[in-house]
């Protein structure tokens, strides 16, 4: 958890700075192939206000600055595009904005004001998973760039006074520019996914999965667009599957085009300076396009174009929260909330059990098929192959038996240990 006592506008400009030296340190290094050893790596430099040899003098307390896996990140970067000068440009030309936070978590969110990047706070846990996952999201990111997955352009550390904020910086998956008159993030779990009615209260608010459900019927694609986007649903959560990471959730932004007309202007010419490869939500999911014009100029910011009832829709999406590892924590917690409430819809699943049901959600309640003659097959809309993957809907008796089996046997390896939890928990 971030340390609130360090002054905003102090981690602000120390963030700037602080990647301003390394990505300059960084361009000195001649270009080489990655090696396993890369993304181990720990640079560390301290950063004195009165400047040294090394370091350029400012106007912020003493603070040291540690970069995780230099390498490697230039490696992801180059991979979007993203060329060093322009890196620099969208973080340092003009100060950063802050954002209210969309997930559950305490982090601090900043937005680059060319609406390219998110830089956000994680926690110590966070950083260590992100650099335990590297060889395999390079791996992945090597064999498919066009992911709804976070990308991750960076992993950074500042010590300054007794605070240590660790940042990660990331794709924005919401642009600015675009009015988004829905935003939900999605599990594909019931059990407490209704926004609070302090959320309901915001003028932007995220809401849940139950508020989707009341509030919307499915949203509508052609065929093509809908497949599309499933196979590279379903090809991300095995992904994260195989790296054991669950509670993610699918951040999901509706623009409604018959609404209002784009708010056009300075943020719109500002997203044209720098085009990130693979960036906005449709490039992300037209695996079967070679090198597509660029869409993010347009008017849509490449959004995806979808219909519910008589509305034109442009969709923004994908994955967040992935950096959840399933920890003895959350075992204790889905053994707990088990005893009370029906195991199957608790949002902290084994991996694998997760990706299921949170692709049968997205393709079935979420995302839904226009077959403009034909009435739909039931069953069919999430039923999306991959060259490599079944079918997402297994036979329902083993399923069933499956879940009874993994419900027993949470309950009977930390039924105890729960209960020693709240045991002692109550005697505080």
């Amino acid at each position: 958890k971030p340390d609130y006592k360090f002054q905003v506008s102090i981690l602000k400009g120390a963030i700037q700075l602080g990647i301003s030296y390394a990505v300059g340190n960084l361009s000195s290094k001649p270009d080489r192939d990655v090696l396993m050893q890369d993304f181990s790596v720990v640079e560390s430099v301290f950063l004195p206000s009165e400047g040294s040899n090394l370091t350029p003098a400012h106007h912020y307390p003493d603070f040291r600055l540690k970069t995780y896996a230099p390498l490697a990140f230039r490696y992801f970067r180059e991979l979007f595009g993203i060329k060093p000068d322009d890196y620099l440009y969208s973080i340092c030309n003009e100060p950063l904005i802050e954002l209210s936070n969309p997930g559950a978590s305490s982090s601090w969110f900043y937005l680059t004001s060319d609406d390219e990047f998110i830089i956000k706070t994680v926690q110590h846990k966070e950083a260590e998973f992100l650099q335990k996952l590297l060889p395999g999201y390079y791996m992945n990111l090597n064999q498919n760039p066009r992911t709804l997955l976070p990308k991750f352009y960076g992993l950074y550390c500042i010590q300054c006074g007794g605070s240590t904020v660790r940042v990660v910086v990331m794709n924005n998956v919401l642009p600015r520019a675009m009015k988004m008159h829905y935003k939900y993030d999605l599990k594909g779990s019931s059990y407490k996914r209704r926004a609070s009615r302090k959320e309901r209260g915001k003028s932007s608010p995220t809401f849940k999965d139950l508020d989707f459900q009341e509030m919307h019927e499915g949203l509508h694609f052609d065929p093509e667009t809908y497949n599309a986007l499933m196979k590279t649903l379903q090809r991300d959560c095995r992904v994260l599957e195989s790296f054991k990471i669950m509670d993610y959730s699918l951040l999901l932004g509706i623009h409604v085009l018959d609404r209002k007309p784009l708010n056009r202007g300075s943020r719109l010419d500002s997203r044209r300076g720098q085009k990130v490869l693979y960036s906005t939500a449709l490039e992300s999911i037209q695996g079967s396009v070679k090198d597509p014009e660029p869409v993010a100029d347009d008017d849509t910011f490449g959004g995806i174009p979808a219909k519910h009832k008589d509305e034109n829709l442009l969709i923004f999406l994908g994955i967040i929260d992935i950096l959840q590892s399933y920890r003895f924590i959350k075992k204790v917690e889905h053994s707990w909330k088990a005893l009370v409430h029906d195991g199957d819809t608790v949002s902290v699943h084994r991996p694998s059990f997760y990706a299921d049901r949170f692709l049968k959600f997205m393709g079935s309640t979420v995302f839904k098929k226009l077959h403009p003659s034909s009435k739909r097959k039931r069953g069919s809309l999430y039923a999306v192959k991959s060259a490599s993957q079944e079918v997402l809907s297994p036979q329902k008796e083993e399923k069933k038996e499956e879940k009874k089996a993994q419900s027993m046997d949470n309950l009977d390896g930390n039924c105890k240990l729960t209960f020693k939890v709240i045991v002692k928990l109550t005697f505080v």
